[in-house]
């Protein structure tokens, strides 16, 4: 059976004209101090029979401690990650300020094999980053999400920058 999780991609597009999406850093002791292919959307599982746009907002608000903002929510579609789950995502707009506050936490047996349990937070991080960003920072089964989001930003004659724009010429 495919296991799915649902999830929310905020994006925003700065006053410098770049398109910046808003990702969360995996808490734990696995993802600690690893920064490339270590950020994730906000997302989770849901069961069938589960409404994933629901789920996707319970597990924004379970994941960065807030909310996800009142937004004009669209499906940006199903991605199958490397691990054959199916992320369904929900892009959406915002203007507004989001900001991390805390994630719910898992327990784990940690070290492995030491019989001791510990809890850590499920994402110790979360913060907007510009697209070209994101794509290095997210694991790599989600990077095509960027890219659907881009693609269909495009495909709607909205103008934008993916990455910081270029700085004044050298002399």
């Amino acid at each position: 059976m495919t296991v799915t999780s649902a999830g929310v991609l905020l994006y925003r597009i700065d006053i410098a004209g770049v398109l910046q999406v808003w990702i969360a850093h995996m808490g734990g002791p696995f993802w600690a101090g690893k920064d490339e292919a270590a950020w994730s959307i906000p997302k989770g599982e849901y069961a069938a029979g589960e409404d994933p746009h629901d789920t996707a907002l319970r597990e924004f608000e379970e994941e960065i401690g807030a909310a996800a903002p009142a937004a004009e929510y669209e499906l940006l579609g199903d991605f199958r990650q490397p691990s054959r789950k199916v992320i369904t995502v929900y892009a959406a707009e915002v203007n507004e300020g989001v900001s991390f506050v805390e994630s719910n936490l898992f327990e784990l047996e940690w070290p492995p094999r030491s019989g001791k349990r510990q809890l850590f937070p499920e994402v110790d991080d979360a913060r907007w980053v510009p697209a070209s960003v994101a794509e290095a920072k997210l694991v790599k089964g989600q990077r095509p999400i960027v890219r659907e989001l881009c693609d269909r930003l495009d495909g709607r004659g909205r103008s934008f920058l993916t990455g910081p724009p270029p700085g004044p010429p050298s002399t």
